[in-house]
């Protein structure tokens, strides 16, 4: 505001108002995840027979089980996000190929799905190598791991198709439309306006989706997959010791499992001050 007063003019300074905005705190959940490590710490050096024993043992479990969890949620986002967009397509044969796919896979426990691919699935190759005489084919072995990989994939890529769509039929029309009408493609506006908005809504599902396959992995232990799992039946039946083996291996999945929640958390905090 300007005063006039004998040829001075005086400006008064404007007030700013207060920013209302909500600043990032601090996850107070973290502290759960530094106590089960603090457990885990203690019983390893209070009693480092069996515990830190235990700990040693199964060790290169872990690194299995994340390693095998990660690759799967990669190729998870992938064939997801195929079938999800086949779930929307006008095309007759695209939608009803992805929606049988949806159906069938969503309706089989996941543990009879990783059977299938470990045992039914090889004998399959080798029937189809004998009947087109290709020795490689006849003689195939399946790998563990690329079988409880392929398994777990093809699993929990129908659900998350289900969340591509639903994110996706969440944003507004008028979007696509006000896309199309400045000369973008199908494909154009697909790819930079609505599929950009529907992973920031998708984002909370998806992160609970890897806890759950993080979760579920501990199944590919049937399958001969020497996961936490395995190694730790396998300490077990060694030591004949089930309480403390359990507890460390239920200790070690919730330490995971904690701090991929956390991780999950931060990002869509961050996402969301984005907005």
């Amino acid at each position: 505001m300007e005063v006039q007063n004998e040829g001075l003019v005086s400006v008064t300074p404007l007030k700013v108002p207060p920013d209302d905005s909500p600043k990032p705190r601090f996850d107070k959940w973290w502290i759960l995840v530094l106590i089960v490590i603090g457990l885990i710490v203690y019983l390893s050096v209070s009693k480092p027979d069996p515990y830190w024993r235990i700990v040693l043992f199964v060790r290169d479990g872990i690194w299995v089980s994340l390693t095998t969890t990660v690759i799967s949620f990669v190729l998870v986002l992938f064939v997801g996000l195929i079938f999800g967009l086949g779930r929307i397509s006008k095309n007759r044969i695209i939608n009803g190929a992805s929606t049988i796919y949806v159906e069938v896979i969503r309706g089989i426990p996941l543990l009879v799905q990783l059977l299938f691919w470990y045992f039914a699935f090889p004998s399959v190759i080798q029937g189809l190598g004998k009947l087109l005489h290709i020795k490689a084919l006849e003689t195939y072995l399946a790998n563990p791991v690329g079988m409880a990989i392929l398994g777990l994939t093809f699993c929990y890529a129908a659900y998350m198709a289900e969340i591509y769509r639903a994110g996706i039929q969440s944003i507004a029309k008028g979007k696509m439309e006000a896309a199309r009408s400045l000369g973008m493609s199908h494909f154009q506006a697909m790819r930079f306006i609505v599929l950009p908005q529907a992973v920031r809504v998708i984002l909370p599902p998806v992160g609970n989706e890897f806890i759950s396959l993080l979760k579920d992995s501990s199944l590919v232990s049937v399958v001969a997959v020497a996961d936490i799992t395995r190694r730790g039946r396998e300490f077990m039946a060694a030591n004949f010791i089930p309480v403390e083996t359990w507890t460390m291996v239920a200790l070690l999945y919730l330490t995971m499992t904690l701090f991929s929640a956390r991780i999950v958390t931060w990002v869509e905090h961050k996402t969301r001050l984005e907005k």
